[in-house]
């Protein structure tokens, strides 16, 4: 919603659809956006993502279109093109992407929104950040962000791609593994050690690399359990040569940087997550009223009634815990514990919703044309990607530790 903001609120008011007017947390602009992108995703995401599940990935058309209409810089600024909202503000796109029941979809656009480009608008050098801002903001350039590599995920510090100064440029060499958005992207925003002999999280530093560097290749583009419509690659970094200029901050302050926006992006995920178990519990209220078993509908059996309306009731708790983090991050209130409850609670729900439900499915649920099937195959990556919940719930108990002392 950039300068199609004020046209927007005419055009796309919210309506009864939007469950959140009354929220605390949600302002009259958040329920506009939210409007607009749910009529997004009914009318352009869910009549084509079948098609790019096959394909594999999303049509730049589409990033674009959603770019003019604002949703690819809601929280930039407006010399850019951006409509300078908030945390809250992302969790309304995640959420409304994550109801479209198309993983794949969601996590192409929110890696670019609020995952990758963010480390260029926050640490690029004022002369990049006008070049390419603009462009990532319409959809234009998409972005990537490559931190994984084979052995080393939510160790961050354990990666061993290096960057090496050479006069007026940087050489990069090391591998980077599933990285989303990282066949078809533009801009790739990459982590390496930078440092010997300093401590761990002061030797690693950000670099932005574009697609036509040098020494720069796609290895493979990477076939998925889920998010099939979402691209997803290993790249390669052969004495890759970048000018010193795309060191995205200070030297030594990547892992510092990345950290500092796992708050965020572990809060768009549980948006996302809670969003993907509402509507997975809609479809499985709309199954159990229509199939019939025994003589009677599904609803028509106790317990199948009384699981659902306890998943419902989890997931109402799975968003407020969400919203509820997202406040404390737009009022920079420190909120590690509560963002790794979110990653944690809403990432373990999710699969449990989607099990629940393609269970209530029958044979119907195992098969591949039901949306069910899917978007159970999307949710299991939930528990990983973005901090595993082994890792999220050892960050909840050092707080609870250090709280108790």
């Amino acid at each position: 919603m950039n300068s199609n903001r004020s046209a927007g609120k005419a055009a796309w008011m919210p309506d009864e659809t939007c469950d959140d007017r009354s929220s605390p947390y949600f302002s009259a602009e958040h329920e506009i956006l939210r409007a607009q992108i749910r009529r997004f995703v009914e009318t352009e995401i869910k009549p084509q993502a079948q098609a790019w599940e096959s394909a594999g990935f999303v049509p730049r058309e589409v990033l674009r279109h959603m770019g003019k209409l604002g949703f690819l810089g809601i929280r930039y600024p407006a010399e850019y093109g951006g409509s300078e909202m908030d945390t809250l503000a992302s969790v309304v796109l995640a959420e409304e992407l994550g109801r479209s029941t198309y993983g794949g979809v969601a996590i192409t656009v929110l890696v670019h929104t609020d995952m990758a480009s963010v480390h260029i608008y926050n640490s690029a050098t004022q002369a990049i950040k006008d070049r390419l801002m603009p462009d990532i903001i319409s959809g234009t350039k998409i972005v990537a962000v490559a931190i994984t590599e084979p052995d080393a995920g939510s160790d961050v510090k354990s990666i061993r791609t290096t960057a090496r100064p050479n006069g007026k440029e940087y050489r990069l060499n090391g591998t980077k593994m599933f990285v989303t958005n990282g066949v078809n992207a533009d801009l790739y925003c990459v982590a390496a050690k930078t440092g010997q002999d300093e401590r761990p999280s002061q030797n690693i530093s950000m670099f932005l690399v574009e697609k036509d560097a040098p020494g720069f290749r796609v290895a493979k583009k990477l076939e998925k359990h889920g998010w099939r419509s979402s691209d997803t690659a290993e790249l390669i970094f052969e004495d890759c040569r970048i000018p010193t200029s795309n060191l995205l901050g200070a030297e030594g302050r990547g892992f510092h940087a990345i950290m500092h926006n796992f708050q965020n992006e572990r809060i768009v995920m549980g948006a996302m997550a809670m969003g993907e178990a509402k509507a997975a519990i809609d479809l499985t209220l709309d199954w159990t009223k229509q199939r019939h078993a025994f003589g009677s509908p599904l609803w028509s059996k106790q317990t199948i009634r009384q699981r659902l309306a306890m998943l419902a009731a989890k997931v109402e708790a799975g968003r407020r815990l969400t919203f509820h983090a997202a406040w404390l991050n737009s009022h920079r209130i420190e909120a590690t514990k509560e963002v790794s409850m979110v990653k944690a609670y809403c990432g373990e729900l999710v699969n449990e919703v989607m099990y629940t439900c393609l269970q209530f499915h029958g044979g119907m649920g195992f098969m591949q044309e039901s949306a069910i099937e899917r978007m159970a195959r999307d949710a299991r990556v939930h528990t990983i990607g973005g901090g595993a919940t082994e890792v999220m719930l050892e960050e909840v108990a050092k707080r609870m530790h250090t709280a108790s002392d």
